[in-house]
């Protein structure tokens, strides 16, 4: 703390190192509260800044950084187990006989530690890649670091494949980052989720990275099919005779690193929704929309599509819906803003989501593209709507 006291002059009005000062203000701000305060109006004073909201959506996905770690372990381990072997190749490998550790699916810290090794890398690259843009246009453009890339560079090594090339998530990073936000005018002003513009440029530029069923488990040449492959090609009979529905609740299965358990998210949805920091209407229209459009495909039936026989049940814990819901959707700044137009935007990729998941033989996921497809809505949503209001106000002034 004295080291920050002692280099403020340097770093401010008139020093001699001021235009480092969005770099000190990061490491100030972050370590401790600032002293500066807004006074007189029109400014809101409240007891939580943006920092401090970006430190509680970090501390919503606790849970699954955990999933992240354990079941990424515990999937590449039950394969090697499968396959008769007791540990695989690389560095990991090496780091896991330190330990004294071995092809395990039952041993806890060989499930942990294992899948560490593989999210970890993941995270610093994509939190240094993202770090690296948000500092220097911040320096260029003489503003204090934006607090954005906390929550970002949170979730994108979450929405990936755990064997996904190092360099191709510092480029998807830099997309999301620079594309996705920093060209509109940085945190705050972006019309995209950065995080999900990360994945779809992945999803799009390197598909065989990001799609098949030989990219979810961490071992190479073993072939995991997600719950949702194994729906898009036989049917929920298919994702029954290999998962049950508390598998996929709980998150036990392939799929992106941190997006599998839809328990971890409940868990972190509790945490956004008793802070108040993520919008209920916007979760609850999701979760609305998808259960009804499941319902309606459900009842139009189609004996050439297995997708539409899924149960609204099914849908809510295969994939990424849970994660979507609670986690992107409610992004402040793409999604909704007036209440009323919460419901309709939730309610929009709830319906999407379903819809793509069932008519979209090549993309049986929907969760992706149905937010992004929200996000680019939600200005419009928000404009009806208050033209709504303002037309209902003039009936009332009468």
């Amino acid at each position: 703390m004295s080291l920050l006291n002692k280099i403020h002059n340097a770093v401010t009005g008139d020093g001699k190192y001021k235009k480092y000062y969005p770099l000190y203000e990061m490491v100030d701000t972050f370590l401790l509260s600032p002293k500066e305060t807004s006074s007189g109006a029109p400014h809101v004073r409240d007891a939580i800044d943006l920092k401090r909201v970006m430190i509680i959506v970090v501390f919503a996905l606790i849970p699954c950084f955990y999933m992240a770690m354990w079941n990424t372990g515990y999937q590449a381990n039950s394969a090697l187990a499968a396959m008769g072997l007791d540990a695989g190749t690389g560095w990991r490998w090496s780091v896991m006989k330190l330990f004294g550790l071995a092809a395990d699916p039952t041993s806890y810290s060989a499930n942990i530690i294992l899948g560490a090794l593989y999210f970890f890398p993941i995270y610093i690259v994509c939190n240094i890649a993202g770090g690296f843009w948000e500092t220097l246009f911040a320096i260029v453009r003489k503003h204090e670091i934006n607090e954005g890339f906390l929550v970002t560079g949170s979730l994108i090594p979450l929405i990936v494949p755990p064997q996904i090339p190092l360099w191709q998530v510092a480029l998807a990073t830099s997309f999301g980052v620079v594309i996705g936000k920093e060209i509109f005018g940085g945190t705050g002003k972006n019309v995209f989720n950065p995080a999900l513009l990360a994945r779809a440029f992945l999803f799009f530029a390197y598909p065989a990275a990001i799609s098949g069923n030989g990219v979810w488990v961490a071992v190479d040449g073993v072939s995991g099919a997600t719950p949702l492959a194994l729906a898009a090609e036989g049917g929920i009979n298919a994702v029954m005779a290999k998962y049950s529905w508390w598998d996929c609740f709980i998150g036990t299965i392939p799929g992106s690193i941190g997006e599998t358990s839809t328990l971890a998210c409940l868990i972190g949805a509790a945490v956004l929704l008793f802070t108040g920091i993520a919008s209920w209407r916007i979760m609850s229209a999701i979760l609305v929309g998808s259960i009804a459009t499941a319902i309606v495909c459900n009842a139009v039936g189609g004996v050439t599509n297995p997708m539409v026989q899924i149960s609204p049940l099914w849908h809510l814990v295969m994939g990424g819906l849970a994660f979507g819901a609670v986690y992107m959707a409610t992004d402040p700044v793409s999604s909704s803003m007036t209440p009323k137009g919460q419901y309709f935007y939730g309610a929009l990729i709830g319906i999407m989501i379903i819809l793509i998941r069932t008519f979209n033989p090549a993309y049986p996921e929907g969760v992706m593209l149905a937010i992004l497809f929200g996000n680019a809505l939600a200005p419009t949503i928000d404009y009806f709507v208050m033209r709504a209001n303002i037309k209902r106000r003039k009936v009332r002034s009468v």
